[in-house]
């Protein structure tokens, strides 16, 4: 039932250098700015395509001067957010990204496939994965054209120190397949073997407990395609003794979280209503949306946040 993934959500510092990052640099669009619907005080920014669609998002929380320390990259959290560019566009990122002063890295081809690594201002650890056949509408906008856009999301990077289990739950419950096997290395995809559709599952015994805070990816979404499935998913997960939450509305989608037994905290998420409940589709991002419930402490919750300075739109 899960179609692909749905988006990568990451703890950030900076609201304003995160923003100019994802969008101005990378050349993602911001879908939608809003809040976190747990802690209504920070930021939820959501990047992506044109319209944000899942498997193209993005989404992180800016918690500078919050008390979030630092967080620690390790096993039970997603290690490396992949995203899909035209693989002949590699070599333009690689400059592009130079230019402005971020270290990049060669990777060498995995899976048949060439990829570029570097950091966010944050401190997560990101990659570019040259794809060929990627037919997923990018948004263009700025300096960077069609032939170079990111298409999406393309991978993510789980080290787990015992992943049989996790393994087995990917397999026999959220209906991934295993596609290719390196040492060490298990690559999972579900519905195809396409950008956007695959996790990869390092075996890492060493490594340390991944602890959340800053620079680290809080949790990963999956996507269904309606609240029925969703319910039904979380059906089975309770039976086979998973802690899962009560079906929490994000407004954007409807989610439940749990997590595996290698420790990553997973969402599944639905693709309806998407993000234009609230926004025209040309006006997405413009404007800070607050779900109902927050609605009348508006002053307050913008009292608190850091003012991001973007350009004005030209469209609404």
């Amino acid at each position: 039932m899960i179609r692909s993934l749905h988006h990568v959500t990451a703890t950030v510092n900076d609201a304003q250098q995160d923003f100019h990052f994802y969008t101005k640099l990378l050349g993602l669009r911001l879908v939608k700015k809003t809040v976190n619907f747990d802690n209504p005080h920070v930021y939820h920014f959501y990047y992506g395509n044109e319209a944000g669609a899942p498997g193209t998002i993005m989404t992180t929380f800016p918690y500078k001067d919050r008390g979030v320390p630092v967080g620690r990259k390790g096993a039970g959290q997603i290690r490396v957010t992949s995203f899909s560019v035209p693989a002949r566009s590699l070599e333009s990122w690689k400059g592009r990204l130079r230019e402005r002063g971020v270290e990049v890295r060669d990777r060498a081809p995995r899976f048949g496939e060439a990829a570029i690594t570097f950091s966010d201002p944050s401190g997560l650890e990101l990659a570019l994965v040259g794809s060929e056949g990627d037919d997923r509408s990018p948004w263009v906008s700025g300096d960077i054209g069609a032939d170079q856009a990111i298409r999406g999301l393309h991978s993510l990077t789980i080290p787990i120190r015992d992943p049989a289990r996790t393994l087995e739950l990917m397999t026999a419950v959220l209906g991934f397949e295993v596609v290719n096997e390196a040492p060490s290395r298990t690559r999972l995809a579900v519905n195809g073997d396409l950008p956007g559709r695959v996790i990869e599952v390092v075996r890492a015994p060493e490594a340390p407990a991944g602890v959340n805070g800053l620079g680290t990816v809080h949790h990963v979404a999956l996507a269904v395609a309606d609240a029925a499935e969703q319910l039904e998913m979380r059906r089975e997960l309770v039976r086979l003794g998973y802690r899962v939450t009560e079906v929490l509305d994000r407004r954007y989608f409807r989610s439940i979280y749990f997590r595996e037994p290698g420790g990553v905290l997973l969402e599944i998420a639905t693709v309806s209503p998407g993000f234009t409940v609230d926004e025209e589709l040309p006006c997405l991002g413009r404007d800070l949306k607050l779900p109902p419930w927050e609605e009348p402490y508006r002053a307050v919750i913008e009292a608190v946040l850091p003012r991001v300075l973007e350009p004005p739109s030209s469209v609404c």
